[in-house]
């Protein structure tokens, strides 16, 4: 029998936090030694984190301890200061779900050089299954890049592009904010970072990276009045036929456990609570139109980071992500 990976949490009161213990407690392969919380030390995971609660008799800890992998589910730009101030043995292999080390991969922090690799798994599982660190990718860009890198590596991507995606609550964070509590969102969508979103330097980056050049990204993001999900819609000007575009994007997912091209129009309920992403594919005039959806706690954060878990340890890609759906 394979003995079990231990693994580590820091940062670990937030949703995605959540998600990643929900999610590693349920792993056939898995152990958490420790969920790490400077302001919780000494209390009990579940009062927190409530639909644990009978799963898990773990408590929250200041304390790092030696394990396989360590999760940094810190808010973004902490993870370097993290890395700084605490001691991680050079066998810890370090997954960040923060944006820290996805622009600049390399991080000196600690007396260590640690070079991550970036983890969309769909471009680089290879790079990941050699991997030490991981810089996760963010949950918008997720669900852009997915919708995308099928026609980049085709070199058809060559016209501005125009993005409209919604996000749910649980894409703010956990900590109350004026436009993340209930009043401000129920029955009501706005638009926020537009033109501007972080995400746009690693889809950029990742898209360069496959076809050379980028065209114009004009990406519109929004607030969305319920708890978790993204629904993205992209077109751009695409002269190939709607069966041929269909087609390049199942041979170009074909391998890859977690994302699928449906030949329906697609819902949230199709994706939220598992590490899935589904795309639908159309044609109209000269425009392609792809819609992308996933959960953006699970594909778009932490079912992610256990599917990187997963190809750097040689399991199967899906151990412990096999989910099933909210379809009602």
């Amino acid at each position: 029998m394979r003995n079990k990976l231990k693994t580590g949490i820091a940062g670990s009161t937030g949703y995605t936090a959540g998600e990643l213990l929900r999610i590693l407690i349920n792993h056939p392969y898995a152990d958490v030694e420790f969920a790490y919380s400077t302001s919780n030390p000494g209390v009990a995971v579940s009062s927190v984190h409530t639909d644990l609660f009978g799963d898990t008799d773990l408590c929250f800890t200041n304390e790092v301890k030696p394990v396989d992998v360590l999760f940094l589910c810190l808010g973004h730009g902490i993870s370097k200061e993290f890395l700084s101030n605490s001691h991680i043995g050079e066998h810890t292999k370090i997954i960040d779900l923060g944006n820290d080390f996805r622009i600049n991969p390399v991080s000196d922090a600690g007396g260590q050089t640690r070079n991550f690799v970036y983890g969309l798994p769909e471009i680089n599982r290879q790079q990941i299954t050699e991997a030490r660190n991981i810089a996760n990718p963010g949950c918008f860009a997720t669900a852009i890049q997915l919708a995308l890198i099928p026609l980049a590596s085709a070199n058809l991507l060559n016209s501005e592009v125009h993005i409209n995606a919604i996000t749910g609550s649980t894409g703010a964070g956990r900590s109350l904010s004026e436009t993340s509590h209930f009043s401000y969102r129920e029955n009501n969508i706005s638009i926020y970072k537009a033109f501007t979103h972080q995400h746009l330097k690693e889809i950029n980056k990742t898209l360069k990276q496959i076809q050379g050049h980028v065209p114009e990204l004009n990406f519109i993001p929004l607030r969305g009045n319920f708890t978790r999900g993204i629904f993205a819609s992209l077109y751009t000007e695409c002269a190939r036929d709607e069966n041929d575009i269909i087609q390049l994007y199942r041979d170009f997912y074909a391998a890859h456990p977690f994302t699928h091209v449906a030949g329906r129009p697609v819902s949230l309920k199709d994706v939220v609570n598992t590490n899935k992403c589904l795309l639908n594919i159309s044609k109209h005039g000269n425009k392609i139109l792809v819609t992308s959806i996933i959960d953006n706690l699970i594909k778009g954060a932490s079912g992610q980071a256990v599917q990187n878990m997963n190809l750097m340890y040689g399991l199967e890609e899906d151990c412990g992500l096999r989910l099933k759906p909210s379809g009602f």
